[in-house]
């Protein structure tokens, strides 16, 4: 159900064309302590094509589980959440943090603007209390079993597929016609 197909182009064509048919929102990981879990998440952002992902902290992680996508992505790595705090603060984002013990509104019921950026914090830790002391909105996901959390990477599809259905659901095509040549 691939809504982009290959296209066939050197990767910088490719990078542009992705580029001009982006969605607005960016995705944001305080980083997860499993760096595969980084790179699951960069290769879903990109089934999605985030404007961005931006990652906070400078631990490493994963690339091999991006499968390749982090090529073409566009990743912003700042070193600290007090630099994500500052630079979210100087853009006027508009930050949904997705935390299950600090949530203040569900997901079904959650604002997700057009430009919001997805907020996902670390396996053990969650989201930093400084960005949840920001964030327009702390969002929980429903969960039904006695599981007391998702992995990171899974509420981060999650959210990205909410972002996403909310937009599309009517059938509304998702990429846009090709730019007339030029």
């Amino acid at each position: 159900m691939a809504k982009v197909p290959p296209l066939g182009l050197p990767r910088e064509e490719v990078r542009r064309e992705l580029d001009r048919i982006r969605h607005p929102f960016r995705v944001a990981i305080d980083r997860a302590k499993n760096p595969f879990n980084i790179g699951a998440i960069v290769r879903t952002a990109h089934s999605f094509l985030a404007k961005e992902i931006v990652l906070i902290g400078s631990e490493p992680w994963y690339e091999r589980a991006a499968m390749g996508m982090q090529r073409y992505e566009n990743l912003v790595e700042l070193p600290s959440v007090d630099a994500f705090v500052e630079h979210a603060r100087t853009e006027g984002w508009h930050l949904v943090a997705f935390e299950k013990d600090e949530s203040n509104v569900g997901l079904w019921e959650a604002e997700l603007p057009e430009d919001c950026v997805l907020v996902f914090g670390n396996e053990d830790r969650g989201v930093s209390r400084k960005i949840l002391n920001v964030a327009q909105q702390v969002v929980g996901i429903p969960m039904y079993g006695i599981n007391h959390s998702y992995p990171i990477s899974i509420a981060a599809g999650i959210g990205m597929a909410e972002w996403a259905r909310r937009r599309y659901q009517r059938g509304r095509i998702v990429v846009p016609e090709p730019a007339p040549p030029g």
